[in-house]
């Protein structure tokens, strides 16, 4: 097993702390009327910081098993932009998402809506060669775009007016992210989408690995859920060679 110096989360809300300690009520008031991590402390039960350390009373299951266990010393940031670096690497990467659920509630016409999914897995390329550009030894997680609709097409409270979703917009980018990950050296795929599958819109609201409030974002078993995902992927070496 390969042996990283840092850990470093890129991306979106699917990685930060901010809604799933939201649903666990572990959050200053502050924060939890600003909606600005910021303003306060915020439990650190988000994905990525689950997966860099578990949180032994919420999932004692789990205890021993993160990477502060696996490499002793290793240092965790989330940024928003990436230094260079030669440093033994591990990076998860969840974006996407948002862009395509902003193009949703806009309601432009399909065919502007499918040019603007091409553009961000357009982007989603170049960004992932300027992150194996600033860190060569890298080891990167590309993660898929869930579906809080589970295929129903809609999310109850979310994008209502703009009618039922454009899913096949979604699998497009999902699947030009499972393309880059066969193809691109250092890299593997994270494949949250199908894991989510059924624990969105379809089941009943104790079921759903989304926060009730706005359900397109993970809850704290969500948070759990994909920390679970990386890790799996983690364990099969072989991918990340």
């Amino acid at each position: 097993m390969p042996f990283y110096s840092d850990y470093i989360a890129l991306g979106d809300s699917m990685s930060i702390d901010l809604y799933p300690a939201l649903d666990a009520g572990e959050i200053d008031v502050a924060v939890a009327l600003e909606r600005d991590p910021q303003a306060g402390v915020v439990a650190p039960i988000g994905a990525a910081s689950l997966l860099m350390q578990n949180d032994d009373a919420r999932w004692p299951e789990e205890q021993g098993d993160d990477l502060a266990t696996r490499y002793p010393g290793i240092r965790f940031s989330q940024l928003p932009l990436l230094d260079e670096s030669d440093a033994e690497t591990l990076l998860t990467l969840t974006v996407g998402g948002n862009d395509l659920l902003s193009a949703f509630a806009n309601k432009p016409r399909l065919s502007l809506l499918e040019a603007i999914a091409r553009d961000v897995a357009d982007a989603y390329e170049f960004l992932l060669d300027a992150l194996r550009r600033a860190r060569p030894n890298a080891s990167i997680l590309l993660a898929t775009v869930y579906d809080p609709s589970d295929r129903t097409a809609r999310i109850p409270g979310v994008l209502e007016e703009a009618g039922p979703l454009p899913l096949h917009v979604l699998d497009g980018f999902n699947a030009r992210v499972r393309d880059l990950a066969t193809g691109t050296p250092g890299t593997a795929l994270a494949d949250v989408y199908s894991h989510f599958l059924g624990h969105g819109a379809s089941v009943p609201e104790e079921e759903r690995w989304y926060w009730r409030r706005a359900p397109i974002e993970p809850n704290a078993r969500g948070a759990h859920e994909i920390r679970r995902v990386w890790r799996a992927v983690l364990d099969d070496v072989e991918l990340l060679g």
